[in-house]
C-alpha cells in the first residue's frame, strides 16, 4: 500500500528568466537527469514572446534543492521547421541514457485545426556533454494510429532488463474543440526508438476525471511507482503502484502533496518528478497556469 507523506514546501525554485529570449514566461514540465551524486540537471520549457516553448535546464543540488546553481543560457532544443509536428513548441518529458547517448523524449506542439492543439511525442539525442540535442527523427515517434487516433504525448520511458517500456498520455476523444480527454497507456520497444502500441491502459479515468497527465515512473526497490496528475476541475497529485510495471493499482488517497492557500500552486498541481535523497523524496512540479511562474519543490519530512 502507498502511504501519503507530509511535505515541506520550498515554493518556486526554477523561475523564468526574462533576460533570456526563450524564457520570458513559464518553466514547464520539469524533467530530471542525474549528473553525479546529489547533482541533477532539471530540464524545463520556457516560452518566448510568441508563447512558443523551448527546452533549457537548471542545475540543482539536492543538498540545497531550493537553489539554482547554474542554468543554460541557450535552449538545448528549439521548435522544428514550419509545418513539422513541433513547429510551435517543444517541451521535455523524459531523459534516459543509452550507452554513450543521452535520449530526450519530448513533446511537440502545434495549434490544431478544428481542435485547440495537436500534441505528439518526439525523440532527440546527444552524445556526451550537456550541449544541444539533435532530432533522431524529424517525424513523431508517437504519431496517430488506429489505436491512438487523437493526442499522443508526454512519454516517460524506463528500462526493465533488456526491455524498454513507455508510459504516455493518449487521447480518447475531444469533448469539444477546447477539451480533450486522455488517459495513460503503455508502449513497448526493443531499442527505445521504435515503439509498439496496442492500446494497453495503465491508468484509466476515475469518476469525475477528464484528464490524466504526465506519468512519472520509478522503481523504489520493492515495486514500480507512478506519480501523475488527474483533472476534474483542476489538476491534483495522484499515484499508483505495480509489481510488474504493466498492471497498476491506484492508491485510494494521493501522496499528501496538496495545494497551498495563496501560493504558486493554490489552484493546480501537475508534472511531478520524484528524486530520492538520503532516504527522503524531493518533488519538483508545476503549479498554477501550467508553470507560468516556474517550478515548485517540496521535501518529504
Amino acid at each position: 500500500m502507498l502511504q501519503p507523506a507530509r511535505w515541506d514546501k520550498l515554493g518556486l525554485v526554477i523561475q523564468p528568466d526574462t533576460a533570456l529570449w526563450w524564457s520570458r514566461t513559464h518553466a514547464m514540465l520539469p524533467t530530471p537527469e542525474l549528473v553525479e551524486g546529489s547533482l541533477w540537471r532539471i530540464y524545463q520549457a520556457g516560452r518566448n514572446d510568441k508563447n512558443q516553448s523551448h527546452v533549457g535546464w537548471a542545475l540543482i543540488d539536492l543538498e540545497q534543492p531550493d537553489r539554482v546553481l547554474e542554468r543554460s543560457a541557450d535552449p538545448v532544443l528549439t521548435p522544428g521547421p514550419l509545418g513539422a509536428f513541433d513547429d510551435n513548441g517543444v517541451l521535455p518529458s523524459c531523459v534516459i541514457r543509452d550507452g554513450d547517448d543521452t535520449l530526450l523524449y519530448y513533446i511537440g506542439f502545434k495549434p490544431g485545426g478544428t481542435t485547440r492543439m495537436d500534441l505528439y511525442g518526439g525523440l532527440a539525442a546527444r552524445t556526451g556533454g550537456h550541449g544541444p540535442f539533435e532530432r533522431v527523427n524529424r517525424a513523431p515517434i508517437l504519431e496517430r494510429t488506429h489505436v491512438n487516433p487523437y493526442i499522443n504525448t508526454a512519454p516517460w520511458v524506463v528500462r526493465d532488463g533488456a526491455d524498454w517500456r513507455m508510459y504516455y498520455v493518449a487521447g480518447t476523444e475531444w469533448v469539444h474543440p477546447d477539451l480533450p480527454r486522455y488517459n495513460i497507456q503503455i508502449a513497448t520497444s526493443q531499442d527505445g526508438r521504435a515503439w509498439r502500441r496496442e492500446g494497453r491502459v495503465a491508468i484509466d479515468f476515475a469518476p469525475g476525471e477528464n484528464a490524466l497527465a504526465r506519468p512519472y515512473v520509478y522503481h523504489d526497490g520493492r515495486r514500480w511507482v507512478m506519480w501523475f496528475a488527474s483533472k476534474g476541475e483542476a489538476y491534483r497529485a495522484r499515484w499508483a503502484h505495480s509489481d510488474d510495471g504493466l498492471t497498476w493499482v491506484r492508491a485510494k488517497t494521493g501522496p499528501g502533496l496538496e495545494p497551498s492557500e495563496g501560493g504558486p500552486d493554490s489552484v493546480m498541481q501537475e508534472y511531478f518528478i520524484v528524486l530520492p535523497h538520503k532516504g527522503k523524496r524531493v518533488v519538483f512540479y508545476n503549479g498554477d497556469d501550467y508553470g507560468r511562474a516556474g517550478v515548485c519543490a517540496a521535501v518529504e519530512r
